[in-house]
């Protein structure tokens, strides 16, 4: 588990629903989460996925009472059948859902030319669509519970990217949904934010999508001179979906060493 910045059990009580929580970034957000004292809902395509992510949640949670417990459920973000049924094995489990990260995600590097229409439209629906239906989904727990959605968003879409055009589309419009549903449901009491990570090291996403040739000049580009980490992420997470955060909806948050501020770019 992550070493600890927040005060014991800033999030006890809560219960987290987590898509794309086995690994990467989102794998991390789930640990902290339940670090931080909220029982852990993950969710992805695929078990083999969740149970190294969830071992550890639960171990953790053995050794320390104010860990979370974590809970394995399988379930595809762009079936809307499938995030209710996930949704409601969570409601089984833990009886309620607090907070909603929306980290589910698929990217890969395409020329513009040369990308397909399903190509496209792949990412489009887990990115995008997946991020509507599970908040869709969830909207009845969110409004009884007065919860909040955090979603993962980027900053390929703030300048331009070449080769990323498809994720660039999808994550302006998960921005865009954020910033609806922070304005249409803040009656409610739900709280809707979004992180948009820069460059993240020891990542799928840099290892597939940064050559290693591009690295250095990429970590030249960054005001503060290094990659981010996991935990860069994790932490700022744990604070939006805590009660210090409680006067903050609408926002996305980059987490990106101020890379985006120089237009730094891939390719």
């Amino acid at each position: 588990m992550t070493d600890k910045i927040f005060i014991d059990g800033i999030l006890k009580g809560r219960v987290a629903f987590v898509t794309g929580g086995g690994t990467g970034i989102t794998g991390g957000v789930a640990r902290a989460l339940a670090e931080a004292g909220a029982n852990v809902a993950l969710v992805s395509r695929s078990m083999d996925h969740l149970e190294a992510a969830t071992k550890i949640i639960n171990d953790a949670h053995g050794q320390d009472a104010n860990v979370g417990e974590a809970f394995a459920v399988a379930g595809d973000v762009r079936n809307p059948e499938e995030v209710e049924n996930a949704i409601a094995a969570t409601l089984d489990r833990f009886g309620k859902i607090d907070i909603v990260i929306n980290g589910a995600a698929g990217n890969f590097l395409c020329k513009a030319e040369e990308l397909s229409p399903n190509g496209f439209g792949t990412v489009v629906d887990i990115d995008l669509k997946g991020t509507f239906n599970v908040c869709r989904a969830a909207f009845a727990q969110l409004k009884e519970q007065r919860g909040q959605i955090l979603n993962i968003s980027a900053t390929l879409h703030y300048l331009g990217t070449p080769m990323q055009l498809h994720v660039s589309a999808a994550k302006a419009g998960v921005d865009a949904l954020t910033r609806n549903l922070a304005v249409e449901w803040g009656r409610y009491g739900i709280r809707v934010n979004a992180i948009a990570p820069g460059p993240i090291e020891d990542t799928e996403g840099m290892k597939r999508l940064v050559p290693e040739p591009v690295k250095e000049k990429l970590k030249k580009n960054i005001p503060l001179g290094r990659f981010g980490r996991i935990k860069d992420i994790e932490t700022a997470a744990v604070f939006l979906c805590s009660d210090a955060a409680s006067f903050i909806s609408g926002e996305i948050i980059v987490v990106d060493g101020g890379q985006w501020l120089l237009g730094s770019r891939l390719g």
